[in-house]
């Protein structure tokens, strides 16, 4: 889940600023200039909205597993045989469990399970009996992607 890369990098990049305006605090305000605090403050906070900014950027990009499968993954489709939500809708997404029947061309139709992150404008096609796209890694056949 993206959610806990992005925490783990806020909690990262926080606590290495705060290491950061320690040693300011200590090694380099006492002896600067006179009237050039506020500056150096300004130059610091801007500092850490700017790496927070970068390291959020990267921390939400899709995994390399995921972009394995988007390069290499075999399209196929599947039938949706149940949508259990998992919990409640949490701001625009609902975690969703879909037991599905795969279908890729080239080999035998089988049975998968995959926790999917539905928006709230895929919520209603997820329905049992709907027919979604997928992607299936080559190597292993439980890893799927789904493009509803």
């Amino acid at each position: 889940m993206k959610h806990k890369r992005i925490l783990r990098t806020v909690a990262f990049i926080t606590t290495g600023y705060l290491i950061l305006l320690s040693l300011w605090l200590n090694l380099f305000y006492p002896d600067s200039a006179e009237g050039t605090e506020g500056f150096q403050v300004m130059f610091l906070v801007c500092l850490y909205g700017a790496v927070l900014g970068l390291g959020m950027l990267i921390a939400d990009r899709t995994t390399r597993e995921d972009r394995k499968i988007e390069r290499d993954g075999l399209e196929g489709w599947a039938t949706i045989r149940a949508a259990t939500p998992l919990g409640r809708v949490i701001g625009d997404v609902q975690r969703t469990e879909l037991d599905l029947d795969l279908m890729v061309p080239g080999s035998e139709p089988y049975s998968g399970r995959v926790v999917f992150e539905a928006g709230r404008s895929d919520l209603s096609r997820l329905v049992a009996g709907q027919v979604v796209s997928v992607l299936v890694d080559p190597d292993d056949r439980t890893r799927i992607l789904i493009f509803p």
